[in-house]
């Protein structure tokens, strides 16, 4: 196993990152945090990487931080240390996947705890296994959510479900978390790995800047008013009519054939 706890493999134009510290359900050092975060740049830059997917081995998807290993304490030791970790590490990962300009799929094969559970739901898609969960851990350590959790779940189920998970922190079952939007599917043990597999595979030979920036205004949608929404839609439109795939996208329209993008 590599020293940082992560597999990496790109495959047919899809990053494969699998967390791989199962006797911790997956939960994340500071190495394990950072090398994650390189890996995601390293796949919006290269151009070869159309799409993103992450996973974990074991009975956990991400357990959160590690925070056995003292490495995160909670406890400051001078003022501003904690508010600098966050920025710098669990805010950092957040924001890699967020920013990331390939989509990112996240095929949740176990439990999500804290900081894990952003880190699903920080994806642009999320599947799930039937034995998958997510925790707002945080409240049963006597914490505040960290890792963009106030930023992320409000969005996702509105603010009142938010305040409920965050509040008692109940585990929350892959049936349950696909009826509040968190999952765009549950499904069989035994099928969660193929289908999330199918989809990246599909994502990948999509036309991968489009995707870019269909991602971005979608990201920056609930931020922004109308006029600046309209106007982020019109300069996206501008910049991808520019591209290769949205020249084929055309043609294959005229020519009444598929289309073949190449990501550029």
């Amino acid at each position: 196993m590599p020293m940082t706890g992560v597999e990496h493999e790109v495959r047919d134009h899809v990053s494969y990152l699998t967390l791989n510290r199962p006797e911790t359900l997956n939960a994340l050092t500071p190495a394990l945090r950072d090398r994650l975060v390189d890996l995601l740049a390293e796949a919006s830059a290269d151009p070869s990487v159309r799409a993103v997917l992450l996973t974990g081995t074991g009975r956990g998807f991400c357990a959160g931080a590690d925070l056995r290993s003292g490495a995160d304490s909670p406890s400051p030791r001078i003022p501003g240390d904690v508010a600098r970790t966050l920025r710098t590490g669990a805010q950092r990962l957040i924001a890699a996947v967020l920013d990331c300009e390939k989509p990112v799929i996240a095929a949740v094969n176990g439990t999500a705890a804290g900081l894990g559970a952003h880190l699903a739901l920080a994806c642009d898609l999320v599947l799930a296994a039937e034995s998958a969960r997510f925790i707002e851990v945080f409240v049963r350590r006597g914490l505040v959510p960290d890792a963009g959790g106030a930023y992320l779940l409000p969005r996702l189920t509105g603010l009142q479900r938010a305040k409920e998970l965050m509040f008692f922190g109940d585990a929350l079952s892959a049936p349950e978390a696909e009826r509040l939007g968190l999952v765009n599917r549950v499904l069989a043990e035994g099928e969660l790995t193929k289908t999330a597999r199918d989809w990246a595979t599909r994502l990948a030979t999509g036309p991968t800047r489009a995707l870019a920036l269909t991602k971005h205004l979608l990201n920056s949608s609930l931020d922004s008013d109308r006029p600046a929404a309209f106007a982020a839609e019109a300069w996206t439109q501008e910049i991808n009519l520019t591209t290769q795939d949205a020249g084929e996208g055309l043609r294959a329209f005229a020519e009444r054939r598929g289309p073949e993008f190449l990501g550029r």
